[in-house]
């Protein structure tokens, strides 16, 4: 595909967005660019004061950006409940579902609900997330779903044994599995809409390696000061900007040409940076009977069901 930026993303008047950590880095950009494009933008944050911010400094860029600020954190099922009947009951539909939000690599900590923080929050967070606002996207024609991964998944493994790292916990190993069970849940859902022939699009997507504060967050909760200033150095110096990396959201969120089912990052060196292209997701992704396995143990997690798309149903 030629070189995308947001200069190709069409206008967006009457459509409705959620962006969830859109109070910094790729979330804050990809509801900025959503917002200039036209798109009612839901700034779906758990911190109220950044999200704040992040609503004024949208607001001075773009003064004509139609924002809305709501709680939600994904580490607890009853505010990620309270959120998704909150915004049914204020709107008639929603077009555009970016599950951007994470944590990386950090301390093993627990959720509201005893779940591993990483697993809890990168994916059952954003499972039963999609799952109760589903008939708020069915409600809109080509409605999208896009999930961001990354790279890293390409280390992970489902380690159905022992999901929650209970019994050995490694940051990254636990990261990794939370970033590739974005990807399977986002091939599973894609092929339960194809099934009923639904018309909703499930899509993938990888920033590269962005600067963000996602990589410093990890070294903070550990308290070493050294990891956290090599990582501060790898941002400045190698990484593209946070920008750039919301390219290949953006791109799978509203491009005319995104397809359901594919994974879209950077074209550049090693998908380390560059201009959105379709790329190939991880083999451990590919595999529909991981992915069906993952989906029921997340509904019995979680406790959301998915209706329509519900094999039980």
């Amino acid at each position: 595909m030629a070189a995308w930026t947001t200069e190709d993303i069409p206008r967006l008047a009457d459509r409705t967005a959620v962006v969830t950590g859109a109070n910094s880095g790729l979330g804050f950009q990809t509801a900025l660019a959503l917002a200039g494009a036209g798109a009612h933008v839901v700034l779906a944050c758990r911190d109220q004061a950044k999200g704040a911010d992040a609503l004024e400094r949208i607001c001075r860029a773009e003064p004509d950006a139609d924002l809305q600020l709501a709680r939600l954190d994904l580490a607890d099922l009853g505010s990620v409940g309270a959120f998704a009947a909150e915004f049914a009951g204020g709107h008639d539909g929603l077009d555009i579902l970016v599950n951007n939000a994470g944590v990386m690599a950090i301390p093993r900590r627990g959720t509201a609900d005893a779940f591993e923080m990483q697993f809890g929050t990168n994916h059952l967070g954003h499972f039963a997330l999609t799952g109760l606002l589903l008939d708020s996207l069915l409600a809109r024609p080509g409605a999208r779903v896009v999930t961001v991964s990354s790279m890293v998944a390409r280390m992970g493994r489902i380690r159905f044994d022992d999901l929650q790292g209970a019994r050995r916990y490694g940051k990254w190993s636990a990261y990794a599995q939370a970033k590739l069970a974005n990807q399977l849940f986002t091939l599973e859902l894609d092929r339960r809409v194809t099934r009923r022939a639904l018309d909703l699009v499930s899509v993938a997507a990888h920033p590269g390696y962005a600067a963000t504060n996602l990589q410093t967050v990890g070294p903070r909760m550990s308290g070493s000061g050294l990891m956290e200033r090599l990582s501060d150095l790898g941002n400045s110096v190698f990484a593209q900007t946070a920008a750039a990396g919301a390219l290949p959201s953006l791109y799978a969120a509203t491009s005319p040409d995104a397809r359901g089912g594919r994974f879209y990052g950077p074209d550049g060196l090693f998908g380390m940076r560059g201009h959105p292209e379709s790329v190939p997701f991880e083999r451990a992704a590919r595999n529909p009977e991981t992915a069906r396995r993952l989906w029921d143990v997340s509904e019995e997690l979680t406790g959301v069901r998915f209706g329509d798309l519900d094999d039980r149903s």
